[in-house]
């Protein structure tokens, strides 16, 4: 996987481009000014937009072409991100230390993916809020970006399984239109929640 996206984010253009997701961008408001973390987080296109708004940025990536291209956007638009290379597992994020959690098309192996999201959760304070996106299992049917392997798609399901310590606020399996660079374009069948960590 890292030499994949190490290839994809090398290219001269960015992949999804430099705007942020559009769910990222109505919801941000439910987050708590404080500290952020984004997984996953590719060229850095959601930290950024974050940054620029004030909240306290920690992203991560498996890719250091991915790091790469986010310090060049943060620099453009006069912010700062602390970007780091490696897993949930090697960078030890203190437990309870953000106010945010933003999970914006973060697909891992299945195998890996209940402990991913578990892991991640105990870094989120009590009442932090998540925001997530990521391609459904229906998105099979569509051909406008993601994993085409059924087991790194995402059902209702899978995620309240995945997430037991999240109050969810709304959960929702809908199509949207993606215009987000050459890898997401076209309709696409997305699962989407908003949620605070338990008490």
């Amino acid at each position: 996987m890292k030499e994949f996206w190490n290839q994809i984010y090398s290219e001269i253009e960015y992949a999804y481009r430099q705007k942020p997701n559009d769910f990222l961008k109505e919801n941000y408001t439910k987050i708590p000014k404080g500290k952020v973390l984004f997984p996953a987080d590719g060229e850095g296109r959601n930290s950024v937009f974050l940054a620029q708004l004030g909240y306290e940025v920690a992203a991560f990536d498996s890719s250091e072409e991915g790091k790469i291209k986010a310090q060049k956007l943060a620099i453009k638009n006069n912010t700062i991100i602390d970007y780091q290379v490696g897993t949930v597992e090697t960078l030890h994020y203190d437990k309870n230390s953000f106010e945010g959690l933003v999970l914006i098309f973060a697909h891992v192996p299945y195998t890996l993916r209940k402990e991913f999201h578990a892991i991640l959760a105990t870094l989120l304070k009590p009442n932090g809020v998540i925001i997530f996106e990521a391609f459904s299992k229906k998105q099979l049917g569509f051909n406008s970006g993601g994993p085409k392997q059924l087991e790194m798609l995402f059902s209702e399901e899978d995620i309240r399984n995945e997430f037991p310590t999240i109050d969810f606020k709304f959960i929702t399996t809908t199509i949207v239109d993606l215009d987000e660079g050459p890898y997401h374009q076209g309709k696409g069948s997305v699962v989407r929640f908003i949620g605070t960590k338990k008490i």
